[in-house]
């Protein structure tokens, strides 16, 4: 019999109230031999862009398993639940692009299922509340073991939302770039892989005014200076040694930086 032995959960829930609790019970009720492994709760509410950076940055270090991402605005609308098949773990979400990086970075699309099988979930299902009443109990029977075709009609891949492809330029001696992800500790991510940095020289401007150095480490830079260098995602980032690089530049996911030499 098939199936994986772990589920991961990304939400925007937070942890003050019980929805991440009961989305937990759902699994234990159904399949209370799979584990379960939080990647994060803290998504900011409602932002699609930034639990699909987070689940594609983590799912590859994490065992097989069936991921589960519920960063789901159109809850209750006609945008689809659906479950996609990959050559190493399933992913189970709202059709809304949550899922598709996360999907690539485990491998591609090899299949896609609509989330219509009405016994997988119970008679008196929420319209706003699909993480605990459709996509855990549909994540707990698969990790059991269901087959993909059980939870309902092929989709095909080409029709799944997708979200928007950042911005990514480089030229002679400068990169510019879309702010993905600006993490706790202050540290600002760019949509660039972190190999591009390797075209730029050690002394840089980051916007034309703010000056900073490419480095490997924090201590490459004195303690309040900003050093440009690939982060353990493999994406050019930007931090503070002791300090945060968001404050310094005053930016958030979505803005365009600009780093040049000087």
């Amino acid at each position: 019999m098939g199936g994986y032995g772990w589920i991961s959960l990304t939400t925007d829930y937070g942890t003050f109230d019980g929805f991440v609790a009961a989305c937990h019970g759902v699994i234990a009720r159904i399949a209370p031999q799979i584990r379960v492994i939080d990647v994060t709760h803290h998504v900011p509410p409602a932002d699609v862009a930034r639990g699909a950076a987070v689940l594609a940055q983590t799912a590859p270090h994490l065992p097989p398993s069936v991921h589960v991402a519920v960063v789901d605005p159109g809850v209750g609308t006609a945008r689809r639940g659906i479950a996609i098949g990959t050559p190493n773990g399933l992913l189970v979400g709202p059709d809304n692009g949550v899922l598709i990086w996360a999907a690539e970075a485990l491998g591609g699309i090899d299949a896609v299922a609509e989330l219509a099988n009405k016994d997988w979930f119970p008679d008196d299902m929420s319209r706003t509340f699909h993480g605990r009443d459709v996509f855990s109990p549909a994540a707990a029977r698969l990790a059991a073991g269901a087959a993909l075709d059980e939870a309902g009609p092929s989709v095909e891949a080409a029709s799944l939302v997708r979200l928007p492809d950042p911005v990514v330029a480089v030229g002679d001696g400068w990169l510019e770039a879309e702010v993905s992800t600006v993490d706790r500790f202050g540290n600002v991510q760019l949509a660039a892989d972190g190999e591009l940095l390797s075209g730029l020289p050690h002394e840089l401007s980051i916007g034309g005014t703010v000056r900073a150095r490419r480095g490997t480490t924090f201590a490459d830079v004195e303690k309040g200076e900003l050093l440009v260098y690939e982060d353990s995602a493999g994406r050019a980032a930007i931090a503070v040694n002791n300090g945060r690089a968001v404050v310094v530049l005053s930016v958030q996911p979505g803005d365009i930086v600009k780093i040049a030499g000087r």
